[in-house]
C-alpha cells in the first residue's frame, strides 16, 4: 500500500537560510509513518497498551530540495521490506513533482517491557506493513 499526506510548511520550520531546516524532516516524516499505521489500521494505542510499540531503528534521508514556507508538500509512505520483527518503509517528501527529501526509515517491533524487538502478535499484524499488499 502507498499513502499519501500533506503538510503545509510553517514559518518556524525555517532555518536562517529561509528554507526548511534538515532535522524538521524528521517530523514531517514521522508524522505521515503515525498517518500511515492509521490508515493500515494499525492501533497503535493498543499495541501501547498491550505492551508493544514500533520503534525507528535507523533512517538513512537524502536531501534533494529545498523547501520553503507555506510550500505544500505530499510525503509518501510504502513499506519496502517486512521480516519478522522488523520492516523498512520508504518516505519520500514532494513538492509539486520536485522531491525534497527521500529516507529509508527501519523500523522493529519491540516489547516495551524488554526494549527489545519481538514478533508481531497476529492482533496487530496488518498486512499493509508489509510490501505489495492492497
Amino acid at each position: 500500500m502507498t499513502h499519501f499526506c500533506t503538510h503545509t510548511v510553517r514559518g518556524y520550520e525555517l532555518d536562517a537560510y529561509g528554507h526548511v531546516n534538515n532535522a524538521v524532516y524528521l517530523n514531517y516524516l514521522e508524522y505521515a509513518r503515525g498517518e500511515y499505521l492509521k490508515a493500515i489500521g494499525f492501533d497503535y494505542k493498543d499495541a501501547i497498551a498491550g505492551g508493544y510499540g514500533i520503534w525507528v531503528v535507523r533512517i538513512e534521508i537524502d536531501y534533494r530540495l529545498s523547501a520553503r514556507n507555506e510550500d505544500v508538500l505530499v510525503i509518501e509512505t510504502v513499506p519496502v521490506e517486512r521480516k519478522v520483527t522488523y520492516g523498512t518503509l520508504r518516505q519520500i517528501v514532494r513538492h509539486g513533482d520536485e522531491t525534497c527529501a527521500e529516507a529509508l526509515v527501519k523500523w522493529a517491533f519491540v516489547d516495551l517491557s524488554s526494549g527489545r524487538p519481538t514478533r508481531i502478535p497476529p492482533e496487530f499484524d496488518k498486512p499493509g506493513l508489509s510490501p505489495d499488499t492492497p
